[in-house]
């Protein structure tokens, strides 16, 4: 393809489908797309929750079943997944890695090549560098069987063959955005951190249409 015609494309307000919309991230990530003009359809398992996701086309259904993302994926350029899980001290965790094996074969059915993929700090080689609190009490008393299903999220990502970016945020707030970030994955001299909402949310959506960190997992912080 010529360097004109790829321009051209990207000038295109992308039609997006987000999972994990009416999560707190996902609402954030909607109404930043929705105001870039982009087309936003959004698989929801809740109608009434995702009744204030104005602008974004809502398709119910869950993440995990074929027939709704393969409604969910007609006529989309990429894939914002957001999913998120409550922390399950006890029970087993699937629900991430089974809902994001099932989007990518999905998606490569569908040929929509792009994917930007949430998990978070803690997630394969990010692990160990939370801070003293996230590492010692939460990690391993809340969200160890949480993270062990974040990696096989991205495991199933990173072997997917589609253009994919894994975003690992620093531990989240919900504080103004700055407007800028810091993208890292030489992580030796970083513990702790954290991150607004809205500045996650743009960084996901400025991945939809940039190289930079194609085929990595940058970990994100202030």
């Amino acid at each position: 393809m010529q360097d004109s015609e790829t321009d051209n494309i990207r000038t295109v307000p992308p039609k997006i489908l987000i999972l994990g919309a009416t999560g707190a991230t996902g609402r954030l990530i909607v109404n930043q797309a929705v105001a870039r003009g982009y087309d936003v359809a959004a698989l929801v398992r809740s109608g009434e929750k995702a009744c204030d996701l104005k602008g974004a086309n809502l398709i119910i259904g869950d993440a995990r079943d074929e027939i709704a993302l393969r409604q969910a994926l007609k006529g989309r350029d990429a894939v914002v997944s957001a999913l998120g899980t409550p922390a399950s001290p006890f029970r087993e965790v699937t629900l991430l890695s089974a809902a994001t094996r099932m989007l990518v074969n999905t998606m490569k059915a569908q040929q929509v090549s792009r994917l930007v993929c949430i998990t978070g700090i803690g997630a394969g080689d990010s692990a160990g560098h939370g801070g003293f609190v996230f590492d010692n009490l939460i990690f391993p008393l809340l969200l160890r069987k949480v993270y062990a299903d974040k990696n096989r999220q991205e495991a199933i990502v990173r072997n997917s063959g589609l253009d994919w970016v894994l975003v690992r945020p620093s531990v989240l707030n919900d504080k103004p955005g700055r407007g800028s970030v810091r993208a890292l994955t030489d992580l030796s001299d970083f513990r702790g951190g954290s991150i607004s909402r809205q500045d996650v949310a743009t960084f996901v959506l400025d991945q939809l249409r940039a190289d930079a960190w194609l085929h990595r997992a940058p970990l994100i912080t202030w």
